[in-house]
């Protein structure tokens, strides 16, 4: 673990990201997709931080190519594309698990951002 891993906190501004990425950073990103909207998280190991604005909230994107454009010129080269899950159909009565954010991450979709 790098020691820039440990002060990262929930939220995480393209500015902290661009200068832990200088400094060792070297996370998991996840691109989740919540019908037509995108939010991107980094993993790593001190936990799970949200792309998000100055003002603490969550950024969102319209479109994979926006995060691509904005990951990509910070040097970011490729992430992992989930989507927000629906686990059942109650209109038919089909019961459902959800999936944990571990398997999210390994059954979701390996993307580029170059």
């Amino acid at each position: 673990m790098s020691a820039i891993d440990m002060t990262l906190g929930d939220h995480l501004t393209l500015k902290q990201l661009s200068n832990a990425l200088q400094n060792g950073f070297s996370p998991i990103v996840e691109v989740e997709s919540m019908d037509g909207i995108y939010k991107v998280r980094f993993h790593h190991a001190n936990g799970v931080s949200d792309l998000s604005d100055n003002k603490g909230h969550v950024s969102t994107f319209l479109g994979t190519g926006e995060i691509r454009d904005t990951l990509g010129q910070l040097g970011l080269t490729h992430g992992v594309l989930t989507f927000a899950d629906q686990c059942g159909d109650e209109m038919i009565g089909i019961e459902g698990k959800a999936m944990t954010p571990d398997e999210m991450l390994t059954y979701g979709t390996r993307i580029s951002f170059r």
